[in-house]
C-alpha cells in the first residue's frame, strides 16, 4: 500500500514538474520575444515611427499593418512601443518589488510592534483600489513616463510585503536561522544572509506578476489619454485608435495588434510567475509519502 502510494506520488510529482518546466519555457520564450524588439527596434522597424505619411493606410506592402490619421507606420509604432510598455512594466515591478521584500522582511523577522505598524500601513494600501488613484495621481501630476511609474510602485508593494511576510515567519523557524542566532548573528545579518536568499522563489513570483500588473495598468492610463504623448507605448496606440474611429471604421489593423502585444506580454509574465509559485508551493510541501 505504502509502495504504491509513493510511485503514484512520484507520477503525480513528475508530471508537475514538467507542466511547471513548459508553462515557465512558454513564458520565457515570450519575453525573450518581446525583449528582442525592444532591443533592436531601431533595426526591426521599417519606418521611423514618427515620419509622416499618407494616412490611414490599410495594411499594404511597405506597411504591413498600415497607418494611422497622421500617416505614421503602425508596425514601427508597434515595434517601438515594445519599448516603453516594457520599461514601465521592469522599472514600477522592480522598485515596487523591492519595497515590498523590504518591508516584508522586516515584519516577518521582526516582529512585534514593527510587524503590526507595518502591515497594518500594507493593509491600508491594500484597501486602496489601484487603477483609479493611479488615474487621479498620474492626471494630477504632469503626464510622463516617470510620474506613471511612481504611481504604479506606490499602489503595488504592499501585496509583496504580505506575501514576502508570510514565507519569512516560517524560514525564521528553521534549524539553520536559529543556529546562526545561537552563534551570535545579529538580525540583519540573519535577515540578509540567511533568510532573504530562501524567500527568492517567492520575490521573482510576485515580480512577473507585478510587471504584468503594471503593464496593464500603464495600457489603461495610456488608453484614457492620461499617457505621455511624447512616447510610443500599446496603450497610446490604443488611445490614438479608439479616439480616431478606429473601431467605428473597421481598422482592426490599427487596434488589434497592440491588443494581442499587451495580451501575449501579460500572458508571459503571468505564466513565469506562476510557475515559480507552484515551485514555491512544492518546496514548502515537501516530497510526497
Amino acid at each position: 500500500m505504502l509502495r504504491g502510494r509513493m510511485a503514484a506520488g512520484a507520477v503525480q510529482n513528475l508530471f508537475s514538474v514538467g507542466r511547471k518546466g513548459k508553462m515557465a519555457m512558454a513564458g520565457f520564450v515570450i519575453l525573450c520575444f518581446f525583449s528582442m524588439l525592444a532591443v533592436f527596434a531601431p533595426l526591426l522597424s521599417p519606418h521611423n515611427p514618427w515620419a509622416l505619411g499618407t494616412p490611414y493606410l490599410p495594411p499594404v506592402k511597405g506597411h504591413p499593418l498600415g497607418t494611422n490619421d497622421i500617416g505614421q507606420d503602425l508596425l514601427s509604432e508597434l515595434i517601438y512601443g515594445t519599448r516603453i510598455s516594457l520599461m514601465i512594466g521592469f522599472l514600477a515591478a522592480f522598485l515596487a518589488t523591492g519595497i515590498g521584500t523590504a518591508v516584508g522582511l522586516l515584519a516577518g523577522y521582526l516582529r512585534g510592534v514593527v510587524d503590526e505598524a507595518l502591515m497594518r500601513l500594507a493593509d491600508v494600501f491594500l484597501l486602496i483600489p489601484t487603477l483609479p488613484l493611479v488615474i487621479v495621481l498620474v492626471a494630477y501630476l504632469k503626464p510622463s513616463i516617470w510620474n506613471i511609474i511612481i504611481a504604479i510602485t506606490l499602489l503595488s508593494w504592499a501585496g509583496t510585503a504580505r506575501v514576502v511576510r508570510s514565507r519569512v515567519l516560517q524560514v525564521r523557524e528553521m534549524p539553520f536561522v536559529k543556529s546562526a542566532r545561537a552563534l551570535g548573528a545579529g538580525s540583519f545579518y540573519v535577515m540578509f544572509r540567511h533568510v532573504l536568499p530562501n524567500t527568492a522563489e517567492v520575490v521573482f513570483a510576485k515580480a512577473s506578476l507585478t510587471v504584468a500588473g503594471a503593464m496593464l495598468t500603464e495600457a489603461g492610463i495610456s488608453f484614457l489619454g492620461l499617457g505621455d504623448p511624447t512616447q510610443k507605448s500599446w496603450g497610446m496606440m490604443l488611445h490614438h485608435a479608439f479616439s480616431h474611429g478606429a473601431v467605428v471604421n473597421g481598422y482592426w489593423w490599427w487596434y488589434l495588434p497592440p491588443t494581442f502585444c499587451i495580451s501575449l506580454a501579460v500572458l508571459g509574465f503571468v505564466l513565469l510567475g506562476y510557475a515559480g509559485q507552484e515551485e514555491e508551493q512544492g518546496a514548502r510541501r515537501g516530497p510526497p509519502v
